[in-house]
């Protein structure tokens, strides 16, 4: 049977292999994963989408400056139509502008993350009467995830 675990990088992984080894368990073999070198794309593509949107607060504020530009629009020069548009896209220039700050901001407390080791994944080869065992051990020693394979 074999254990797969994942640990963060740290003293917990250590105690854990530790104690797998003074249980007799000699089969420890761990996998260090690699952090992320390159940053993530900022436009999705029509293959891939990473579920973030510059475009929400645009739409809304959009609507939200057209409207009132519209209104405004009718005492003004240049009519409704075109205070609508000039509206429409000032507001959502301000919105795009809003949420690709915000964006930047997340993505750039992420990067100041970037000094801390990434996870480790250990893989125990044992008998199936041990299994049981060898996840609460690795439970006892925080792992992120434990799974058993026959």
């Amino acid at each position: 049977m074999q254990v797969f675990a994942t640990f963060d990088h740290s003293s917990y992984l250590e105690l854990a292999i530790r104690k797998l080894e003074q249980h007799g368990i000699k089969d420890i073999y761990s996998v260090p994963l690699d952090n992320r070198a390159e940053d993530p794309a900022l436009f999705d593509t029509i293959h891939q989408s990473d579920g973030t949107s510059l475009i929400n607060k645009g739409m809304i504020l959009a609507v939200m400056f057209s409207v009132a530009g519209a209104s405004r629009g009718f005492i003004l020069e240049w009519g409704p139509i075109y205070w609508g548009l000039i509206g429409a896209a000032a507001g959502f220039l301000l919105g795009f502008a809003i949420d690709f700050t915000l964006l930047k901001l997340r993505t750039r407390n992420k990067r100041l993350l970037k000094g801390v080791k990434s996870e480790v994944i250990l893989i125990i080869g044992c008998q199936e009467e041990e299994g049981k065992k060898v996840e609460a051990i690795l439970w006892e020693h925080l792992a992120n995830g434990v799974a058993r394979v026959n």
